[in-house]
């Protein structure tokens, strides 16, 4: 028998369901998952339940003494949820042009050499296979290669980071200007809500055809 399909959505917006991200991310995470029968999706609520940071006893699965290993435990589940999902959505804002606090929490967790990736002479080989992920990232002011703009570290970042650990089919959706008037939130929303039903259209037909096959 299959294992149940799952979608996993990491949240790291410490607003929740208030969060703009949150708001697209769990729609796209719903529309998702309801285009493929009997998948479930797997709430990761990091930014109102942050991962402990990895102290001086968390270390690479070569190098941990057996009675340390309780230790990696919860990395250890971090992962088998990541792994075990056919979909991921991670949906946050962007804090000081980068990552949460409490979803680079998450990343370290989940970033770990012999587990999700491993050296080799050409370099970090990721181990995990790979499958769509979806990021939505919520932006208060404009952003941008102009003047008036700020710099985004955070997409280029997820991008590289997922694919170190072998996650290489990444779809990103920006929404900025969220915090410069009703007229410019409202559009920023209506483009992100264009994304999120496009994304799913894009899994639903194929589903459908399937079902009709």
């Amino acid at each position: 028998m299959n294992a149940p399909s799952s979608l996993l959505h990491v949240a790291a917006s410490p607003r929740a369901a208030l969060s703009n991200s949150y708001r697209l991310g769990r729609q796209l995470a719903v529309g998702l998952s309801a285009a493929v029968p009997g998948m479930a999706v797997i709430d990761r609520p990091v930014g109102t339940a942050p991962p402990p940071a990895p102290d001086a006893r968390f270390a690479a699965e070569s190098v941990i003494a057996a009675s340390e290993r309780l230790h990696a435990a919860y990395s250890d589940g971090l992962i088998a949820e990541l792994a075990d999902a056919q979909m991921v959505v991670i949906s946050t804002p962007m804090h000081n042009f980068t990552v949460p606090t409490a979803l680079k929490a998450w990343i370290d967790q989940i970033v770990r050499s012999g587990r999700t990736f491993e050296g080799t002479p050409r370099g970090k080989r990721g181990l995990l296979a790979s499958k769509p992920v979806y990021l939505v990232v919520s932006c208060g002011g404009p952003v941008g290669n102009g003047v008036e703009t700020q710099q985004d570290f955070l997409t280029p970042y997820l991008h590289y980071l997922l694919g170190t650990i072998g996650l290489t089919d990444v779809r990103a959706l920006r929404v900025d200007r969220l915090n410069q008037g009703p007229e410019r939130f409202e559009a920023s929303m209506q483009r992100g809500q264009a994304w999120v039903d496009e994304a799913v259209a894009a899994v639903t037909a194929p589903a459908a055809r399937a079902e009709t096959a």
